[in-house]
């Protein structure tokens, strides 16, 4: 009895786990896509489309997995982690209206996750709501780029390194779930 009762325990508290990180983090599946099209909600939509492809990428890596590294020029699937965040903080800093700074912070892999998660929908709630993207130029320094370079920049960068990520860890043995179905946004069942 104390067995089956110890194996009831142990699923459930599995299952716990594996539901908070649905509502704990966004991007388990993409957003319900906005009714109208406007330059917000396409730059919306895409930044949605990232996030569910980095929540995908950098799910359940292990140490091995972030440690990975094709070659000794490449950069290992931790620093490809932190160079989407970054890429993530240009995104988020834009449609704030703050200057980029150099980030010197040493995060683990939850808290790159998690902040990179977060960085992208933001960023994604406030351009779903503005009718001028414009506005939303890229600050370094006195220097302001506009939005344009955010689309083939940050935004085609950061997803062509959760591609990168994809590879990386069906190389060290850990691939996504095969369930991930990018086209819709959700998890076939």
């Amino acid at each position: 009895m104390k067995f089956v009762f110890s194996l009831v325990f142990i699923v459930c508290v599995a299952l716990g786990f594996s539901q908070e990180d649905k509502t704990s983090l966004p991007y388990y599946e993409i957003p319900e896509y906005s009714e109208t099209y406007t330059a917000g909600t396409v730059a919306s939509r895409m930044i949605d489309a990232l996030g569910f492809r980095f929540y995908w990428a950098t799910h359940e890596l292990s140490d091995a997995d972030l440690s990975y590294q094709p070659n000794k020029e490449g950069r290992t699937t931790l620093e490809t982690m932190i160079h989407i965040f970054e890429l993530s903080n240009v995104i988020v800093n834009s449609t704030l209206k703050q200057p980029n700074k150099s980030l010197m912070d040493s995060l683990s892999y939850e808290e790159l996750r998690q902040k990179t998660l977060l960085n992208l929908k933001t960023a994604s709630d406030i351009l779903k709501k503005s009718d001028d993207i414009s506005q939303y130029k890229i600050i370094f320094g006195e220097q302001e780029i506009p939005f344009w370079n955010q689309i083939n920049g940050p935004i085609a960068d950061a997803i062509w390194h959760c591609g990168q990520i994809v590879i990386y860890r069906r190389s060290s043995g850990n691939p996504i779930n095969p369930k991930v179905n990018h086209f819709t946004g959700k998890i076939r069942s």
